[in-house]
């Protein structure tokens, strides 16, 4: 079952007087992008949070965040005097410039950066096993939103290459009437051109052979089949995001090919339909896991 790099999770845990509410977001990437979003007391654990996000989501652009709320301050409160003292002298410098009066000024200060300072304990071992199952349950999530999104993308795929392999059935079709089609209009543009008897039968038939020989497209079509039953088989395997994206490529290049062999207008119509819908199929499957 494939997934999507897309997903979303969210989960909240009481912890004493405090609430750990922890949010993971990921999008498609070619690696593992991890963005880490933790208070000071976190800190020690994010290289075991790195490993842990990488081991459990492999792939994709993914941006966690643990927002703790408390009822209480904890720890002391320091005022930095010194700092405060240049933020007054500033704010007072200030107004006289503008000429305007400075009004409630301590009230100012105490909202500028690094005036207050509140000592915060580390988070404990104890503490931290909590709040990783927290994560945990975020990551759960997450995944399960993946699966989901996963479904969508198969069932995409399916539809699309339905449609890739209808032109391709119409491609053999047309393509038993092509080559007599284009024999008798270059027999007919020859005799018109030169007449009939001043034609060499035998090198005529060789060169038509060699011509011919240029405009099949039966190899591609064989490849072509091939690769379409490749990408779906290939859906079934634990993370197949790569090798999709390589398979495509390959589907491409068979398309093109029949394309520009076919020599005929009905078929490079259904060339136009098959590489509009491996468009599409390609940019999804950017977004495969």
């Amino acid at each position: 079952m494939i997934k999507s790099m897309t997903g979303f999770g969210k989960a909240s845990l009481e912890l004493g007087d405090r609430t750990i509410t922890v949010e993971i977001r990921s999008l498609n990437s070619k690696g593992a992008d991890i963005s880490l979003r933790l208070s000071s007391g976190l800190r020690n654990y994010e290289l075991e949070l790195r490993n842990d996000l990488s081991k459990q989501l492999e792939r994709g652009k993914i941006d966690l965040s643990i927002y703790i709320e408390s009822n209480k301050v904890e720890g002391s409160v320091e005022i930095n005097t010194e700092l405060a003292k240049t933020y007054y002298e500033q704010l007072k410098n200030l107004a006289q410039v503008l000429g305007e009066p400075l009004e409630e000024p301590i009230q100012q200060i105490l909202r500028m950066p690094d005036v207050l300072k509140s000592e915060r304990k580390e988070t404990d071992e104890e503490e931290w096993k909590q709040i990783k199952g927290c994560v945990n349950e975020a990551i759960k999530q997450l995944n399960a939103f993946r699966d989901l999104e996963g479904q969508s993308l198969k069932k995409d795929f399916e539809e699309r290459f339905t449609k890739i392999g209808t032109c391709l059935e119409e491609v053999k079709t047309l393509d038993t009437k092509r080559i007599d089609a284009i024999k008798e209009r270059i027999r007919t543009n020859i005799d018109e051109a030169i007449g009939k008897n001043k034609i060499d039968e035998n090198r005529f038939e060789q060169e038509l052979i060699y011509y011919i020989e240029k405009l099949d497209i039966n190899e591609e079509k064989v490849r072509l089949k091939t690769h379409l039953d490749y990408f779906i088989e290939t859906c079934k395997e634990a993370s197949p995001g790569r090798k999709l994206n390589f398979i495509s490529q390959e589907i491409g290049r068979e398309i093109n090919t029949i394309g520009s062999k076919a020599n005929d207008a009905q078929i490079q119509k259904l060339v136009v339909v098959m590489k509009d819908e491996l468009e599409k199929i390609k940019e999804q499957a950017n977004n495969v896991l």
